[in-house]
């Protein structure tokens, strides 16, 4: 195995193929804080990728509601169980990856789904860590907590399933690293399913090959963001490219979150995949739960996300969210303004970053009758 750098674990790690990153790297943030779990993002995606024949229990994008939710079930405490101790020395994590723990003659830790695993999509959904009796209010913060997390394909710099597929099928596109699998060359061993500590690799039974979220590629060639991001009620996502730590640019948007903001942060990080889907965790969850989904930082991105209202910086980018079905690629604040821009520089959209309020008298002259307001 190679020895490559994962900076979102501190440290080299052991990897089946070497380091190979793209031009550069298709990425996101998610706001959790936002998220209503309204599933408009989950319909976009199945309408558009996932309606046909042995597709139907595919959900390449699915939004479930944690800390008991999860589809396929248990998918996450599945192999933090096998994973064993998952200590951080500060930013540096201490534990063992899923290629490190991997058993012998096996490349990645991992277990395959099966089709119960599959029956229960809305597991969980609204299901909080206590129970609300005799007609009690919630407080902000509480101890009776949930929080709703969306997924996707987290198209890697390290993919599992990549490292597990024995054909060679799975690959990560040079000019943008999207991870994409190549239905010509699968023969269905499914090996990608037991590889993937996400499970966002999926298997159709009536083709006999594995498909998975492909990151609307044809949307990103022409500049626009993928069908589940643009139809998100919430506006809780950000489409960009991400860079390394030592190249961020503090006018990439993404680059702004994660690496000089830091309020945005990966899934499950221990897992050694450098996912690239980013969150931004929710403020009223419990910290130790967070600490083990989203690594060491979350306190202080918590933080940093509470004084949102006092940096207008902040604040203005996080009113980027969903204003445009295009991808910002670079952004600045004037004053009381926000401008998205394209790869080009040319301006995508402008916002406010307060949105103006007007009070019309009650009398109207032009057309002179009295303005009510409707119970």
């Amino acid at each position: 195995m190679a020895r490559v750098y994962n900076w979102q674990i501190g440290r080299q790690m052991s990897y089946w193929y070497p380091e190979a990153r793209p031009k550069k790297q298709f990425a996101a943030v998610f706001d959790i804080n936002k998220c209503i779990a309204c599933q408009t993002c989950t319909l976009a995606c199945k309408t558009t990728w996932t309606s046909g024949q042995g597709q139907e229990y595919m959900l390449w994008n699915n939004v479930e509601t944690k800390p008991y939710g999860s589809y396929p079930l248990a998918w996450d405490l599945k192999l933090l169980e096998s994973l064993g101790g998952q200590s951080w020395r500060e930013n540096r994590y201490e534990g063992q990856t899923i290629f490190e723990a991997a058993p012998a003659g096996e490349r990645v830790l991992g277990w395959k789904p099966t089709s119960d695993d599959y029956a229960y999509p809305n597991n969980g959904e609204d299901d909080c860590t206590g129970q609300v009796d005799k007609g009690a209010g919630f407080s902000i913060p509480h101890m009776n907590w949930f929080f709703y997390l969306a997924r996707i394909c987290n198209h890697c710099t390290y993919p599992a399933c990549l490292a597990g597929c024995p054909r060679g099928s799975i690959y990560k596109r040079p000019d943008d690293g999207i991870v994409l699998l190549d239905q010509g060359r699968c023969r269905g061993y499914q090996e990608c399913l037991r590889a993937c500590p996400y499970k966002k690799s999926f298997f159709n039974p009536m083709v006999g090959t594995g498909e998975k979220c492909i990151a609307c590629f044809p949307k990103i060639e022409q500049g626009l963001q993928p069908q589940c991001f643009l139809n998100c009620i919430g506006k809780i996502r950000l489409t960009g490219f991400i860079s390394e730590p030592a190249k961020a640019s503090a006018d990439n948007p993404i680059d702004y979150l994660v690496h000089i903001r830091k309020v945005a942060l990966p899934l499950f990080p221990q897992f050694g995949l450098e996912p690239n889907i980013y969150y931004i965790p929710p403020l009223h969850a419990s910290l130790p739960f967070l600490n083990q989904m989203f690594g060491p930082g979350v306190e202080a991105a918590r933080k940093t996300y509470r004084s949102a209202s006092k940096d207008s910086d902040l604040a203005g980018l996080l009113c980027l969210f969903g204003s445009t079905e295009s991808i910002v690629h670079r952004w600045r604040r004037e004053g009381e303004t926000v401008t998205g821009m394209d790869e080009k520089n040319s301006t995508l959209v402008r916002v406010p970053l307060t949105e103006p309020v007007y009070i019309r008298a009650a009398y109207d002259p032009k057309f002179q009758i009295v303005r009510t307001n409707c119970p």
